[in-house]
């Protein structure tokens, strides 16, 4: 990750965090757990070696998980540091957050304590943020608390060491890491969980005596997990119904226990999210919805279902976890966010334009043969033969979408205004721009941009569509326009355009020019926007050069 240029980095990168993250929490057994975390903080994270140092039952870290260095792996795994000693790493040095940095020149008075180490050989630093050899990096992890963070006790500490970058992390490494041990600690805190949950299952099956034995434990571990848990019937008329919920469920949803006892899981969840849940496996089911909270809200979870029988032949309930992933989902969001909208005005970039653009519109092509093919299949031709609408077909070898569904794009003829109702594409450029970056500088012309962008926004109708395809040029999809319409559009958005702006202290104005292109089934998102763009230049060397800026 430090690989990347701060504060930008690539969707891929993130991905691959993701995806990491998504292996910790779906691994196994608590040992693959442990070692998909150290493993995910070299091939995600960047280290070159990692550990995961876990606190046992008598206080003591034991070097539970390492990757990186199959010699140093040998050497400390299965070893022991005191907790004193872990407690005095952590209490000095630098404070990163969460993190704790303890650079060469403090980490001296270490190098004889009971702590498993190793060492890396390497030259000096020769400038002042190259990572030393002998400098240390830990991420401690605590046991989720209700807010979360380092509320709960110590679980256990991820100790790093050396970027492949040869650099002390930045501002994006720091987070990075703390975010990744905070999600560790609730893939082991779940692992632990799930391993107890398992061998009290175990116990249930075995003899009534044992099930009358680990009944309290289960109890516990259910009521006091830190994550939300349910118990919901099997089988049967009553198939979903929720039987009982620990505090953690019914804090997250803001729901008592006695009002969850009136639902199943399908009342709760979001509409849209009914054929996730519907499509979950009963047994060892696992989905990511979200359920609706007592004031109207929805929070995302992830869902997870085991079974448990009551006696060796008696009835069987759905064991239901439900972990918060709220603040994933948001974040996730805001990525995807950045990654199709531009970052100055706010407004959908030129990827997302041309994605929004081509959902609009089908390919009406096929090979020789595929058409009577269709017919045999469907009992009607593929194409229908006034229009010739139909079946769409997707490039690159995907599968077609030709069904009633597609409402196919038409546009109004050349020439005349005979009526039709068409997804107008008004393509903008702003005249005198260029002057106001020259003579007032990029600040001023990044007001005059992010001014334009909110007047453009204002001047359309819900469901428009305003994007800035780039530099000082605009485009506008607005569907449902005649070519009146979309002539009477431009001329507002022109006039709105031309008042004057607040830049820098000044105010400035710039003109617009505006084609107006039509789209339709049968074309790209590329020809649309070629031909907007042509029809802009033809509007903009028609008007004499004086009249295309206002003041």
């Amino acid at each position: 990750m430090e690989t990347e240029s701060e504060p930008y980095v690539r969707l891929a990168s993130l991905r691959q965090l993701h995806q990491v993250m998504a292996d910790m929490n779906t691994a196994r057994s608590l040992a693959d757990t442990l070692q998909s975390v150290a493993d995910g903080a070299v091939g995600a994270l960047g280290y070159e070696m990692a550990a995961v140092n876990l606190v046992r039952q008598d206080g003591d870290l034991v070097v539970a998980a390492f990757s990186g260095n199959s010699a140093a792996e040998s050497l400390i795994t299965g070893r022991v540091g005191s907790r004193d000693s872990w407690d005095r790493r952590l209490n000095m040095g630098e404070q990163w957050g969460d993190l704790v940095f303890i650079p060469h020149t403090e980490g001296w008075v270490l190098d004889d304590d009971d702590v498993p180490q190793w060492y890396t050989d390497g030259p000096a630093p020769r400038f002042e943020d190259e990572w030393h050899p002998s400098d240390r990096l830990f991420a401690p992890m605590y046991t989720p608390g209700v807010q979360g963070g380092s509320s709960g006790e110590l679980l256990g500490v991820i100790s790093v060491d050396r970027p492949r970058n040869g650099r002390r992390p930045g501002a994006w490494g720091r987070e990075a890491l703390q975010m990744y041990a905070f999600q560790a600690a609730i893939a082991i805190s779940n692992a632990r969980l799930r391993a107890n949950m398992q061998r009290a299952l175990v116990r249930l099956e075995r003899d009534q005596q044992a099930l009358r034995a680990s009944e309290e434990s289960f109890r516990q571990a259910f009521e006091y997990a830190p994550s939300g848990m349910a118990i919901a019937e099997m089988g049967g008329d009553q198939h979903g119904r929720i039987l009982r919920t620990n505090d953690a469920l019914c804090r997250l949803l803001g729901r008592p226990a006695s009002a969850m006892r009136r639902y199943s899981f399908s009342d709760l969840v979001h509409p849209e999210d009914i054929g996730t849940l519907l499509r979950t496996s009963a047994e060892g089911g696992r989905a990511e919805l979200r359920l609706g909270r007592r004031d109207g809200s929805y929070v995302w979870v992830s869902l997870r279902n085991s079974v448990v029988a009551d006696a060796a032949d008696g009835p069987r309930f759905l064991l239901t976890h439900v972990e918060d992933i709220e603040e994933r989902k948001r974040r996730e969001l805001q990525l995807a966010h950045r990654a199709s909208h531009d970052s100055l005005t706010g407004l959908p970039n030129s990827a997302e334009l041309r994605s929004r653009l081509s959902s609009r519109l089908c390919r009406r092509q096929a090979q020789p043969g595929v058409l009577e093919s269709l017919d045999a299949a469907y009992g009607h031709p593929a194409f229908d033969a006034p229009t010739g609408h139909g079946f769409d077909f997707a490039q690159g070898g995907e599968a077609f979408d030709g069904f009633d569904h597609h409402v196919h794009t038409s546009a109004p003829e050349d020439g005349r205004d005979d009526g039709t109702k068409g997804l107008a594409v008004l393509f903008c450029d702003l005249d005198g721009f260029k002057s106001i970056n020259d003579r007032f500088g990029h600040n001023a012309g990044d007001a005059v941009l992010i001014e334009v962008a909110r007047r453009l926004s204002r001047g359309v109708r819900d469901g428009d569509t305003v994007a800035r395809l780039g530099g000082d040029e605009f485009v506008i999809l607005a569907d449902g326009l005649g070519k009146a319409d979309a002539q009477d559009l431009a001329v507002r958005l022109r006039n709105e355009i031309i008042q004057p702006i607040r830049a820098e202290g000044r105010a400035v104005r710039v003109g617009a020019s505006f084609g107006i292109g039509w789209a339709h089934c049968g074309m790209t998102a590329d020809e649309v926007l070629k031909s907007a763009d042509e029809r802009m230049y033809v509007e903009k060397r028609s008007r004499p050069k004086q009249h295309r800026r206002a003041g």
